[in-house]
C-alpha cells in the first residue's frame, strides 16, 4: 500500500472536494496514532478491560471427530462485547474521535452488529450517534435496531435504492458532507476511501495477532488454513493479518445466495460476476452491469449482501495470496445447524459462510493438520431469519408476533 491508499490498482480516495480536508485530518490523526506505541497500548487496555479481549480460540472436538480430518479450532469473536468483531474497529475509531475533538458519530449498518457496536461506543465516550440502516435490514434485524435505540442512537431507515447496506452507506456519506466539522463517520468495514481500509484493518488485526499466539500456545504449530466470511472484509482481514507472512493458506468465503446461475448472490471475488469500478469513494470489484450501475445482491446474511469488497482483498486475490469461495444460503443454514448440534455454538449467519467451506475441506486434510475458523459474531440477531429457515410453524408464529411488538416499540 502506498500513502495514497492504493493496493496495486485498487483503493484510492475518490471524494468530493468539500470532504478532502476532513479526510486529510482523519489520515493525519490516524497515522500519528498508528506510529505511537502508547496509542496501541491504550487501545489494547480498552479492549481488554471493556470489550473482554482476548477472545478464546476454542478447539472443536466433536466437529473434528465428525469430519475425521483436520483439527478444527474456532476464534470466538462472538464473545467480544456487543457479540461480534465490530467492537474492535469502533472502539479504536472512538479513540481517534476523541483526538479530533468531535462530538458526534454516524455509521451505516447491514446486519446491525456494527450499528450496535457504534451505539455502544458512543454511549461509552459520550458522543451523539446516528445510525443509517436499509429499511429491508431494519425489518430482518429488529433485535439490533431495538438495542441501538435503547443505547441512545437515532436509527434512520433508508428507503432509497434497494434499501440495504449500500444505500445506508450513501446516506451516511450525505450526512457527513453536511456535518463534517462536528461529525466523524465510523465506517464499519475495510472499504471506502483511504484511509478507511487501512484503518479498519489495523484495528481488526487484533484478531489475527491473538489467534496466532493462541494456536502456537495450544497446539505448538501454525494452522494449514484459516477461514473467514467476507462481506466488506473487516473480520477476514483481521484474522488474515496474523498469518500473512506465514505459510498458511488464507480462505475468504462470500455470500453465494441462491447460487451463481440465479444471479441472486453477493460473490464479488469467488465467481467471475464482478468487474472493476469506482463507487462510494474507492476502486475495487463491484457487482455492476455493463453501464456501471450497481446490481441487486442477495444473502441470507444481512451483513454480506454488499456490492463491493475491500480493495485490500481485491489486491490479495489478484496476487494469489487469498483464495475465495462462496457458500449458498442452504449450505449456510446446514452448517449453522450442525455447529449448534455438535458444539453448542451458534455462529452468526455471516460467520456460518466460513464454516461451510471449512467443513467441505476439513475431511480432505490430514488429522495432524489444523484449521481455524473465525466465528465473527453470534446469531442472536438472526433469530427471525433462522426461525423462518428452519420452517417451524410454532416458531414462525411466535417470532412474527415478537416482530410486531418491536415495531410498536
Amino acid at each position: 500500500m502506498n500513502r495514497k491508499g492504493y493496493y496495486g490498482p485498487f483503493g484510492g480516495a475518490f471524494v468530493p472536494e468539500i470532504l478532502e480536508a476532513t479526510f486529510d485530518e482523519l489520515g493525519r490523526i490516524f497515522y500519528q496514532a498508528k506510529a505511537d506505541p502508547a496509542f496501541w497500548q491504550t487501545y489494547s487496555d480498552l479492549m481488554a478491560n471493556y470489550a473482554g479481549r482476548p477472545t478464546p480460540l476454542t478447539f472443536a472436538p466433536n466437529l473434528t471427530a465428525h469430519f475425521g480430518g483436520a483439527q478444527i479450532f474456532i476464534k470466538r469473536e462472538d464473545l467480544n462485547h456487543t457479540g461480534a468483531h465490530k467492537a474492535n474497529n469502533v472502539m479504536g475509531q472512538g479513540l481517534l474521535v476523541q483526538r479530533m475533538a468531535k462530538r458526534r458519530v454516524i455509521a451505516e449498518t447491514g446486519a446491525g452488529q456494527h450499528g450496535v457496536a457504534t451505539a455502544t461506543m458512543a454511549a461509552r465516550f459520550g458522543f451523539d450517534c446516528t445510525i443509517y440502516m436499509g429499511a429491508v435490514d431494519v425489518e430482518r434485524q429488529r433485535p439490533n435496531v431495538f438495542w441501538m435505540q435503547r443505547l441512545g442512537a437515532e436509527v434512520v431507515p433508508v428507503e432509497t435504492g434497494t434499501r440495504i447496506l449500500k444505500d445506508a452507506i450513501n446516506e451516511a456519506f450525505r450526512d457527513w458532507v453536511a456535518h463534517m466539522d462536528t461529525t466523524h463517520y465510523v465506517l464499519g468495514t475495510a472499504c471506502g476511501p483511504h484511509p478507511f481500509p487501512e484503518m479498519v484493518s489495523f484495528f481488526q488485526s487484533i484478531i489475527g495477532r491473538e489467534a496466532r499466539d493462541q494456536i502456537l500456545a495450544q497446539a505448538g504449530r501454525l494452522p494449514s488454513r484459516v477461514y473467514a466470511c467476507v462481506g466488506g472484509g473487516s473480520n477476514a482481514l483481521g484474522l488474515f493479518h496474523g498469518f500473512m507472512d506465514d505459510a498458511v493458506e488464507l480462505v475468504g468465503v462470500e455470500a453465494g445466495g441462491h447460487g451463481q446461475a440465479s444471479g441472486r448472490h453477493a460473490a464479488r471475488l469467488a465467481w467471475p460476476d464482478a468487474s472493476i469500478g469506482v463507487a462510494q469513494g474507492y476502486k475495487t470489484y463491484f457487482l455492476q452491469n455493463a453501464d456501471g450501475q450497481m446490481r441487486e445482491t442477495h444473502s441470507v446474511a444481512a451483513g454480506l449482501d454488499y456490492v463491493g469488497v475491500s480493495p485490500i482483498l481485491s489486491h490479495l486475490k489478484e496476487t494469489g495470496r487469498v483464495r475465495f469461495e462462496a457458500a449458498t444460503d442452504d449450505e449456510v443454514i446446514a452448517a449453522l445447524s450442525l455447529t449448534m448440534q455438535k458444539e453448542g455454538l451458534i455462529p452468526a449467519l455471516e460467520s456460518a459462510h466460513a464454516f461451510v467451506q471449512a467443513f467441505k475441506e476439513a475431511p480432505r486434510l490430514g488429522r495432524d493438520e489444523i484449521i481455524i475458523i473465525n466465528q465473527s459474531g453470534r446469531a442472536d440477531k438472526d433469530i427471525f431469519t433462522v426461525a423462518e429457515a428452519f420452517d417451524d410453524p410454532q416458531w414462525r408464529a411466535f417470532i412474527r408476533a415478537k416482530a410486531e411488538k418491536y415495531r410498536e416499540i
